[in-house]
């Protein structure tokens, strides 16, 4: 059972990382051919970074929807990623040229990714009454202190230039 850690919560992280979200959609549900293999590469993917977290993984979340599926990743470095996503000897470059091969523009499942690079402060998370989750899972998970608004939580232009 997921232990639930009441009160408010955050994540503490003091260097950049990225958030890399990734996921698969069904477009054509009937070829199973195409989209149970593209489901199926993501294990040994994940299990290859959880065994090995000097790859720069620091963790993350799966997520369901309707026609799809999609991870929520967490990763030291953007350089991290593209090395983990090019390397021959890792699980992706061999999936990613499978699905190339097998499925190509034939439109019968999709596929998406999206990067983003954030530095310190530049992030807010908050949890209530949530297990360790998220950023706060692949990072430090701490108690929030005080009652700051998102705002006030993020480091943002107009903080740091009447600070300087």
């Amino acid at each position: 059972m997921v232990q639930i850690m009441p009160g408010r919560f955050t994540a503490q992280v003091d260097e950049p990382f990225v958030v890399f979200l990734i996921g698969m959609r069904i477009n054509q549900f009937f070829a199973f051919s195409k989209w149970i293999p593209t489901t199926r590469a993501m294990a040994p993917m994940l299990r290859t970074l959880y065994q090995h977290p000097e790859k720069g993984f620091l963790g993350g979340e799966n997520f369901f929807y309707w026609r799809g599926a999609g991870l929520i990743q967490y990763w030291r470095s953007f350089e991290d990623l593209e090395h983990f996503a090019r390397n021959p000897a890792d699980p992706h470059l061999s999936a990613w040229q499978r699905f190339n091969r097998a499925v190509g523009n034939d439109g019968s499942v999709g596929i998406w990714h999206e990067t983003y690079l954030i530095e310190p402060g530049n992030y807010e998370a908050i949890y209530g009454n949530m297990p360790i989750f998220g950023l706060a899972a692949a990072t430090k998970h701490i108690p929030v202190k005080g009652r700051k608004t998102a705002r006030q939580q993020l480091k943002t232009d107009a903080q740091s230039a009447s600070t300087t």
